[in-house]
């Protein structure tokens, strides 16, 4: 299974025709919460791939939409998703040069251009993404920030108050956890909590797949450009694999126990990944929940190796599979699951959960709908935070213990203001970055 898959550069092609043909087939409704035309103004602040797919899912929603601004670090990030958006959506892509803003600062910029009832798109890397929402929130913007939200408990605990002050001011923020939105999803998770598994006993949540990509330095790049760049790569940019590629489909199995967890252990190594960077190349981490029922994680990116991704359930009478990366979920009448013991299966027409998650978002801004989503994608970057926190230390640690952790990445990211900057993990004489060690390094 290709890596990328999971990245919203994959739904450009197709986002705009499907979703086009729903917008037309549901009613527009223009209502105060826009603009005084009903337009409502969006602007993006990260201009990657997963960026450019939310600003196509946004302007392909019922009613009148408008991009009007953009910011990113890199101008050929911004000029490369700017160029793709303006082929895609030539009328509602209103962007002039003095509306696009490269640098550590592009993201104040691009949020005072957003007027009372815009929605702005936080899609950088998430370490970046407690400062960017507070920000928002503190201009009265609404927002839809992609995952993972945060990379520490510091950061979540601002995306929690961040949450909190947004609803003090009425406005929205979706979380780009698009599986809560997914059709087929929800309906078998309804299953399960209606009983037909039984009681839940063990979830597993799995993302095997090859390697992740990493890209040589370019000629006369920065330290800090190469590690944002590669981001995937460096622990204090996106919080480690286990967070950044399992997140779904932890959030996926917590959904299915209607709860967090309360404990957690796990064990990760480095042995295969040459390339220089602060990967583990497989991750297991054991959840306990409160009523003594275990979620394990497994991550891993080795190439050659056995590959899958999903959730598989098991529950006293049963066992179910879904989540992310299984389009059709099933449940079955025993723990073998084997198409004879099917009992349900989804059957119905493919869903774009990436879609309905922006048609969810806008609706309620147009209709002044409450819908705020930050308390629930805080909690579940932080089932992989504290999963992270579990492997490097080689430690157990409870929930409590995680969240009230003051260790930071990369303490100092606000003062950062160019792109020359020191990046906050700094290669050895041999070009090697920083790796923990189970047992001997800290809680991380």
């Amino acid at each position: 299974m290709n890596a990328s898959s999971s990245s919203r550069r994959d739904f450009l092609k197709t986002s705009g025709t499907i979703a086009a043909a729903a917008a037309f087939t549901r009613a527009i409704e223009v209502g105060a919460h826009a603009g005084e035309d009903g337009t409502i103004d969006i602007a993006i602040v990260g201009c990657g791939g997963r960026g450019t797919g939310a600003v196509a899912n946004a302007l392909a929603t019922a009613g009148p939409t408008r991009l009007i601004a953009m910011g990113d670090v890199f101008a050929d990030r911004m000029k490369g998703s700017f160029e793709t958006l303006q082929k895609q959506y030539p009328e509602k892509v209103q962007v002039p040069a003095d509306q696009q803003f490269i640098g550590f600062d592009a993201f104040k910029k691009v949020i005072d251009r957003v007027p009372k009832n815009g929605v702005v798109i936080l899609t950088t890397p998430p370490a970046f993404r407690p400062i960017h929402l507070e920000y928002a929130v503190e201009k009265g913007v609404n927002v839809f920030m992609e995952k993972s939200f945060a990379v520490d408990a510091p950061g979540i605990r601002r995306i929690l108050r961040a949450g909190e002050a947004a609803k003090q001011k009425n406005l929205k923020i979706a979380g780009g956890l698009m599986s809560r939105h997914s059709k087929p999803l929800e309906e078998c998770v309804k299953q399960i909590h209606d009983g037909a598994i039984g009681d839940v006993i063990t979830t597993y949540a799995y993302r095997m797949h090859g390697g992740v990509g990493f890209a040589p330095k370019r000629q006369g790049e920065s330290e800090l450009a190469h590690q944002i760049r590669n981001y995937s790569n460096f622990t204090w940019v996106n919080g480690s694999f286990l967070l950044d590629w399992l997140i779904h489909n932890l959030d996926v199995s917590c959904m299915v126990k209607n709860g967090w967890p309360v404990s957690v252990q796990g064990q990760g190594a480095r042995r295969m990944r040459t390339e220089p960077d602060q990967l583990f190349d497989q991750y297991m981490a054991e959840y306990t929940f409160a009523d003594g029922s275990r979620l394990v994680a497994e991550g891993r990116h080795m190439n050659k190796c056995h590959d899958y991704w999903g959730c598989v359930v098991h529950g006293a009478k049963g066992s179910a599979e879904l989540g992310e990366g299984v389009s059709k979920p099933r449940i079955f009448r025993s723990h073998l699951q084997t198409t004879e013991n099917v009992t349900w299966q989804w059957r119905g027409a493919a869903h774009n959960a990436y879609q309905e998650e922006w048609d969810l978002l806008m609706d309620s801004i147009r209709n002044d709908k409450p819908h705020n989503e930050a308390e629930r994608c805080a909690k579940a970057a932080m089932v992989g935070i504290m999963g992270r926190m579990a492997i490097e230390s080689g430690k157990r640690l409870t929930w409590d213990e995680a969240l009230a952790s003051n260790v930071e990445l990369a303490p100092g990211l606000e003062k950062i203001n160019g792109i020359d900057a020191p990046a906050p993990a700094q290669p050895d004489a041999s070009g090697h970055y920083p790796i923990p060690t189970p047992g001997q390094d800290g809680i991380v």
